[in-house]
């Protein structure tokens, strides 16, 4: 097993937007730690190494935080639970920490990547990828960078649904319906899908 990446914080007394202004304006995020037995720990982070973090793991793999707890220094595994940008600079304004125990389980998204030509490209047809995420279950370690699906073997008409899609040891999809997660459809079928959607758009008023 690799060795996790960490992340390290510091408590933060007091809350309120004027705070929170103050904080960014000297590259540190306000952000709240939440563990799994409803602590909230108020904290700060250096704009740099979360964002390099983040840009690394996304929000579903696992880190170690690192803060003073209770008068002494912990290693919490830990995800990045939310983050939230501001719009202007595309920068982030405020992250929330979630607290794991490695040895239960977690539902988190995964991203999907496809890898392969399908057979019906070749034959004129177009790729979609219906789920940019696949929820999953597993053990926060267990998480996967992400969910590679081969679409080799796709032919034009034809889906490849959840149902039918490889994971790792461990890991197993969360879903109730047998949606599709990636197909090849006829350009034909998705060039009357974009008409429709044009006929169904009011005109601009001169």
């Amino acid at each position: 097993m690799a060795e996790l990446m960490t992340l390290s914080v510091r408590p933060r007394a007091l809350k309120g937007k004027g705070t929170s202004r103050r904080l960014l304006a000297k590259n540190l995020v306000p952000g709240i730690y939440y563990d799994q037995k409803g602590q909230n720990i108020p904290v700060q982070v250096e704009i740099l190494p979360l964002t390099k973090l983040h840009n690394k793991l996304g929000s579903s793999r696992v880190f170690h935080l690192e803060m003073e707890l209770d008068g002494k220094p912990a290693s919490l595994p830990s995800l990045i639970w939310d983050m939230q940008y501001d719009p202007m600079k595309s920068t982030p304004i405020h992250v929330d920490f979630y607290g794991v125990d490695l040895d239960r389980q977690i539902k988190v998204d995964v991203r999907v990547v496809v890898e392969g030509k399908a057979k019906g490209l070749i034959l004129g047809g177009q790729l979609e990828i219906f789920r940019e995420t696949i929820e999953v279950i597993c053990k926060p370690l267990d998480v996967p960078e992400k969910i590679v699906i081969d679409v080799t073997e796709l032919e034009i008409g034809v889906n490849l649904h959840i149902s039918e899609v490889q994971f790792p040891a461990g890991v197993r999809a969360v879903f109730e319906d047998n949606f599709a997660v990636v197909g090849v459809v006829a350009k034909e079928a998705e060039e009357e899908v974009v008409k429709g959607a044009e006929a169904a758009t009011p005109a601009a008023k001169a």
